[in-house]
C-alpha cells in the first residue's frame, strides 16, 4: 500500500487540525476528553457546540453522498478526520450515529432518507442505541426484545442495556425480534423512533462514578410501520451496514498516542526519589515500547482505511486492528499507573491528581475498550474463523 496522502487529503488534514486546535482551546478547564468528560452539563454543552459546528461544515457525514448532505469523500478522508478529532480530544461523534445513518442510507426508503438523513446531517437528533441486552451482548442475535404488529404500528417490549448517552437522547433505534420462528439472525427488525411513552432509562454508574451508560426498559412502546428501516426480519443487515462504516479504530491509536505524549512529558518533569523519572532506564524502555506500538497501531488503522478505499472486505483486518489498539490502550493505562505510583490512582476531582486524573480515568475506561463494539474474544474468533480458516468447534 501507499502510505502517502494526496495533496487534497493533506489540505483536509490541515483544515481539520486548525479547527480542532481552536476548539480544544475552548474546552472546559481540566478537560481530558473521552466519554466521562461529557457527563457534566458543562461538558455536554461543549460537546453539542462542537458537533453543531462540525455539522455546519458538512464534516459530520464526510463519506455520505452529497444528495444526503455529505461531502462524497471516501474512507481515507473519514479516517483522517477521526484521527485529528481524537488526537486533539475534541468531542467525538458517537459511533452509533453512523449505525443508524448508514442503515437508513443503505436500506431505507426514499421517504425515510428524505425525512431522516438531513436531520442527522444537521446534528438535530441525539440517538440512543437499543442493541445490547442483559443476555445478548457479544451474541447479539440471541436478543429477546419483541416487536408485535398491531395495525399500522409495532408494539415493542423488552430490555436493553449499555444504552450509550440515552439520558441525553431524544430518539432511539431498536433491534427487536419480530419472528421467533426464524433463525436467530433472520427474525430481527430495525426500528427508529422519537423517544416517548413506553421508554424508561435508568443510569448505570461506571466504576469511576461517571454516568454515560443506561439500562432501557421498553413497555408497550408503539412505533409506526413507516419507521421500520429495511425489510421486516432483515434488521440484522441494517445494523451491520453501520458497523461496516466504522472499522479502522483510528481513534484508539490517535487518542492513545496523545495520552502517551502527555505521559512522556510527565516523566520528563517529575522526580521520584530526587531523580527525574525519564532518567530511569526501566521507565524509558516502557515508554519506548509503547511509542513503537502506537506507531504500529496507527499504520494498522491506515491499512484498514486503505483497504476500505479499494472496496475490500476488512472484517478480519478490522478485528485485528480493534484488538491490537484496544489492548494497547489498556496497557498504556496500566503502565502509566505503575510509573505514577499511588498518585496515579487519585481521581480527577483532587488537586493532587497528576494530569487531572487522566490515567486513573483511562485505567478504568480502557478495560471497556476491550469489550465495546466487539470483545477481544469475539475479535479473535473473527480472525481465527475468517482469517485463518480454523474450525469453529
Amino acid at each position: 500500500m501507499d502510505f502517502r496522502f494526496t495533496p487534497e487529503q493533506e489540505a483536509l488534514r490541515k483544515e481539520f487540525t486548525e479547527f480542532c486546535k481552536e476548539e480544544s482551546n475552548r474546552a472546559p478547564e481540566g478537560w481530558i476528553g473521552g466519554l466521562a468528560a461529557e457527563e457534566t452539563d458543562e461538558g455536554w454543552a461543549y460537546h453539542r457546540s462542537v458537533v453543531n459546528k462540525v455539522a455546519a461544515k458538512g464534516w459530520l457525514c464526510l463519506p455520505w453522498p452529497e444528495e444526503y448532505g455529505g461531502k462524497g469523500h471516501g474512507p481515507i478522508e473519514q479516517l483522517i478526520f477521526n484521527e485529528v478529532m481524537a488526537y486533539y480530544r475534541v468531542p467525538a461523534i458517537p459511533f452509533h450515529f453512523m449505525t443508524v445513518a448508514a442503515g437508513i442510507m443503505v436500506y431505507g426508503t426514499e421517504e425515510q432518507k428524505k425525512e431522516w438523513l438531513p436531520k442527522i446531517a444537521r446534528a438535530e437528533i441525539n440517538w440512543a442505541e437499543g442493541l445490547s441486552e442483559p443476555n445478548a451482548g457479544s451474541d447479539l442475535a440471541s436478543l429477546t426484545t419483541t416487536a408485535v404488529a398491531d395495525g399500522d404500528h409495532y408494539i415493542i417490549n423488552g430490555q436493553k442495556v449499555w444504552t450509550s448517552g440515552a439520558h441525553r437522547a431524544d430518539h432511539i433505534f431498536i433491534l427487536a425480534r419480530t419472528d421467533p420462528n426464524e433463525p436467530r439472525h433472520k427474525g430481527l427488525t430495525f426500528f427508529i423512533n422519537k423517544i416517548g411513552p413506553g421508554i424508561e432509562f435508568r443510569p448505570l454508574i461506571f466504576m469511576n462514578g461517571s454516568h454515560f451508560y443506561n439500562e432501557t426498559f421498553i413497555d408497550d412502546f408503539r412505533v409506526p410501520r413507516e419507521n421500520v428501516v429495511g425489510k421486516v426480519n432483515q434488521g440484522w443487515y441494517v445494523m451491520m451496514a453501520g458497523r461496516n462504516f466504522a472499522r479502522a479504530n483510528i481513534a484508539f491509536a490517535a487518542g492513545g498516542k496523545r495520552d502517551l505524549e502527555d505521559l512522556i512529558e510527565y516523566c520528563k518533569e517529575t522526580r521520584e526519589g530526587g531523580e527525574i523519572l525519564a532518567k530511569k532506564a526501566l521507565v524509558r524502555h516502557r515508554l519506548v515500547e509503547l511509542a513503537i506500538d502506537f506507531e504500529a497501531a496507527q499504520r494498522f488503522a491506515y491499512y484498514v482505511g486503505w483497504l476500505q478505499s479499494k472496496g475490500k472486505d476488512v472484517a478480519v483486518e478490522a478485528a485485528a486492528c480493534g484488538y491490537y489498539a484496544s489492548e494497547l490502550n489498556l496497557r498504556l493505562a496500566n503502565t502509566a499507573i505503575e510509573i505514577m505510583g499511588l498518585y496515579g490512582t487519585v481521581t480527577r476531582e483532587s488537586n493532587w491528581a497528576p494530569l487531572y486524573g487522566k490515567f486513573q480515568d483511562l485505567c478504568q475506561w480502557s478495560s471497556g475498550f476491550t469489550i465495546a463494539g466487539g470483545t477481544t474474544e469475539i475479535r479473535k474468533n473473527v480472525i481465527a474463523w475468517q482469517g485463518l480458516k480454523l474450525p469453529r468447534d
